[in-house]
């Protein structure tokens, strides 16, 4: 079995690893990535459908408003590589951007291959050494040294840098391995969920497996029930999202909404899908609670449709298209228990959920090395000297736009730095 010695190793060859490997190598350290899949950084490749939104240019102020559960455990992080220098950086390697709405950052190519490429260079360019399909096995401390042990190797390092990921799209190598290392090393960890997923209204699915423990996970291959399908390639734009756990509403939120194959899903299906998720795990149960008319309050809707019955001859469907999108008419007037008061109905179009897509196909997890267990500036154990956690294995994530890629990229360079100037103390 071959034998390797490195000063760095890195763990997992994501956003996190490799820009961890980056600012390592660029400090004068030696540096050894082992990724277990055959090609690094799969997940960046299906980023934002292809485009990989890879930033979001927002300063701090207003990003951290888009980071759970404790911002603030970023901050340091945030400040050693800005989205601005983030963009910069990939700018250096070749890589240009440019910012659409929301401040949201894609390569002009609008290529994720682009951007991985980029990043692959930048590593190499340093010198890291990048050995991909090495599955890890196990880790332990030998002394003063890290034992990490592949099918193929056992690599010896100064310092080691955990940024494995996940649990979301595990087929692109997110299986929640660090979660284990970091477990048997003495770390504690949170509990994980899937988040930014699709949330599914009872009744929209023709089938609903459950798989595993998981009691509310409905995987997004099950098809659509005859209502589902009259909902789904619907698009909404500009309407109120209400969360409501128990009977309670919990969140408010305005913006665009999609029903797709695997449920209801878009910035706000995905914002609020975190506290749903959480909700539904802990057995509350879930309704969305959807204004379609939120500019017009009730009673002049209700003037509204009074006049369009008159002119419709009481016809309810003619009445509701004139209202809303034709193709949307069906499914809405079709929804289980709706309100027979149309105006109500339409301000509130109340969708029970029962369960939501599991970790093969949501954006991101929640939960994860528990962040009292890191110091925040430098993403150092502070129980095992040397060892550091970068991305998405931290209990670290954020909503849609961009925001989780800059966490992954920010945590991986300052623990790449920290590893690198630690080895001078």
């Amino acid at each position: 079995m071959q034998e390797i010695h490195t000063e760095i190793a890195i763990i997992g060859g994501g956003a996190a690893g490799l820009m961890a490997a980056y600012h390592a190598a660029k400090e004068g350290r030696k540096v050894l990535v082992l990724e277990k899949m055959p090609r690094p950084a799969r997940k960046m490749m299906i980023s934002g459908k292809g485009r990989c939104n890879f930033t979001n240019l927002k300063d701090w102020n207003e990003f951290q408003m888009h980071i759970h559960p404790k911002a603030a455990f970023l901050k340091s992080a945030f400040y050693n590589l800005t989205p601005q220098k983030t963009m910069d950086l990939f700018a250096e390697w070749g890589c240009e951007s440019v910012v659409e709405r929301g401040d949201r950052v894609f390569p002009v190519s609008h290529n994720a291959a682009d951007v991985v490429d980029a990043l692959i260079g930048g590593v190499r360019h340093e010198g890291a050494i990048l050995r991909t399909g090495e599955t890890v096995e196990e880790i332990s401390k030998d002394g003063d040294k890290f034992r990490i042990r592949t099918a193929d190797a056992i690599a010896y390092s100064d310092k080691l840098i955990v940024a494995t990921g996940g649990l979301s799209y595990p087929a692109t190598g997110s299986t929640g391995d660090g979660y284990g290392w970091a477990q048997a090393l003495g770390l504690k960890t949170t509990v994980c969920r899937p988040s930014l997923t699709a949330l599914v209204p009872r009744g929209y699915k023709e089938i609903t497996i459950i798989d595993g423990d998981d009691k509310k996970h409905i995987h997004r291959d099950n098809g659509y029930s005859e209502w589902g399908r009259k909902l789904g390639g619907n698009s909404l734009k500009n309407v109120a999202l209400r969360l409501e756990t128990d009977g309670n509403p919990v969140d408010e939120l305005f913006g665009d909404l999609d029903f797709t194959d695997g449920g209801l899903e878009g910035p706000l299906g995905f914002k609020i899908s975190r506290r749903a998720v959480k909700a539904l795990s802990n057995g509350s149960k879930v309704n969305l609670v959807i204004d379609l008319k939120p500019a017009v309050d009730q009673s002049k809707l209700q003037q509204q449709i009074s006049t369009l019955w008159k002119d419709c001859k009481g016809q309810r469907k003619t009445v509701m298209s004139k209202l809303l999108p034709r193709e949307l008419v069906d499914g809405f007037l079709e929804t289980p228990g709706l309100e027979k008061d149309l105006a109500k109905a339409l301000k509130n179009w109340r969708l029970p959920i029962e369960g939501y897509v599991g970790y093969e196909r949501c954006v991101v997890t929640a939960g994860g090395v528990d962040l009292d267990e890191i110091v925040p500036k430098t993403l150092e154990s502070r129980k095992v000297p040397g060892l550091y956690f970068a991305g998405e294995v931290l209990d670290l994530d954020a909503d849609t736009g961009g925001y989780n890629l800059q966490i992954a990229f920010s945590t991986g360079a300052l623990a790449g730095i920290s590893a690198a100037k630690s080895l001078l103390d």
